[in-house]
């Protein structure tokens, strides 16, 4: 009753504001515009009898709230979401256009690292999203520059949109609380992002490569001391005629200032409503492609992702992970949908007994589970 009481009081907040500043620019040189979604998502557990028996679930995934406004050289972006039991920002930010190859942005951004856009085609992600490395928006300031070919971000981040005791982001962050019986008290501050792509252009043929860098702190508020993270990452991402091939191998390492005596092999990360443990240190591989056929209706994209986690701790019992994911992406109008079929080891949320990524592996072999997400698009 409570949250059904604060989503109904956050919806009604957020409409009132988003028809403020509608009229507010509506006599203004670019104006705003507002735009949205809502889904419903049926997935089934082929690894969870209960699951099996009954079919499956149905339920509703989440309405979004998008708006764009600009005013000469100014504007403003920002994405709300209300899913089931929680509401939450995507991103809000201010932006300022210097000149036609740079601009400023400041808020809640999306995190320059890795391929651009996404590191996956699917609607489950790829396997870098499970541990903060896709898709993933933090509070700071971004500068980004681009001529065509050059693409070049530089950005600093403060923390994460949420707390860090907080698992409603929309990616995931490093948690601070209890996870499998461990005390954690992290936090992630000060972080720094550089990115820099190329683009190739040759007829049909389109290729953008590059590499990402990221360094970070790590607050400990049980031990007041800081330690630090990084990670870099080559990235690749190819089009010819409707397909699509995208490469990405990455590094990354969480060097915590935890209390004496704790395992730091791992680290616990919170996001997208649930917290969990992966390995501290470790590569990441992801290997995609796809194909977008062209319909009288619209579109199909057949595509798989693959993504492979190696640990590199000094614990010799922790495990790879992989990730894999079949499906199929139908646009037509407003209408999208996005059907998977995840395979899972020794992975979070796709597996019935390994909830972590990279720590030993308690499950026996690949799991496998079936996501059909509806989509209609305003």
């Amino acid at each position: 009753m409570m949250n059904s009481m604060r989503l109904t009081k956050s919806a009604l907040v957020i409409s009132a504001l988003l028809s403020s500043l509608y009229t507010v620019n509506a006599a203004a040189e670019d104006g705003m515009n507002i735009g949205g979604s809502v889904r419903v998502n049926y997935g089934m557990k082929l690894y969870n009898d209960q699951s099996k028996d009954k079919g499956g679930d149905l339920n509703f995934d989440v309405l979004t709230l998008k708006f764009d406004g600009t005013h000469g050289d100014w504007g403003l972006s920002s994405e709300y979401r209300f899913a089931s039991g929680k509401n939450f920002i995507k991103w809000g930010y201010g932006y300022y256009n210097i000149d036609p190859e740079w601009q400023l942005q400041f808020g809640i951004n999306k995190v320059p690292f890795g391929n651009p856009g996404f590191i996956s085609n699917s609607w489950w992600f790829g396997l870098p999203y499970y541990l903060g490395f896709e898709d993933d928006f933090d509070v700071g300031a971004k500068a980004t520059f681009d001529n065509g070919k050059w693409h070049t971000d530089i950005a600093f981040y403060k923390n994460g949109e949420y707390n860090s005791k907080d698992t409603k982001a929309y990616a995931p962050d490093i948690f601070s609380g209890t996870v499998n019986g461990t005390e954690y008290n992290n936090e992630e501050t000060n972080q720094i992002n550089l990115r820099q792509t190329y683009t190739l252009s040759d007829g049909d043929l389109k290729i953008v490569m590059g590499g990402s860098l990221e360094y970070g702190q790590i607050y400990n508020s049980k031990t007041e001391k800081n330690g630090d993270r990084n990670a870099f990452a080559v990235h690749m991402d190819a089009g010819y005629q409707g397909w699509k091939l995208q490469l990405q191998a990455m590094q990354y390492e969480f060097d915590a200032e935890d209390p004496d005596g704790m395992d730091n092999n791992k680290i616990g990360l919170g996001g997208a409503g649930w917290q969990y443990e992966v390995a501290s240190k470790g590569q990441i591989y992801s290997f995609n492609l796809a194909k977008t056929i062209p319909t009288s209706w619209g579109s199909v994209k057949i595509y798989n992702d693959f993504g492979l986690m190696t640990p590199d701790v000094d614990d010799s019992s922790y495990d790879n992970s992989y990730q894999n994911v079949t499906g199929a992406a139908f646009s037509a109008g407003p209408i999208y949908i996005m059907a998977d079929f995840i395979m899972g080891k020794n992975m979070t949320f796709s597996t019935k007994m390994d909830d972590h990524v990279g720590l030993p592996e308690a499950g026996d072999g690949w799991d496998q589970r079936i996501n059909i997400n509806f989509g209609y698009y305003f």
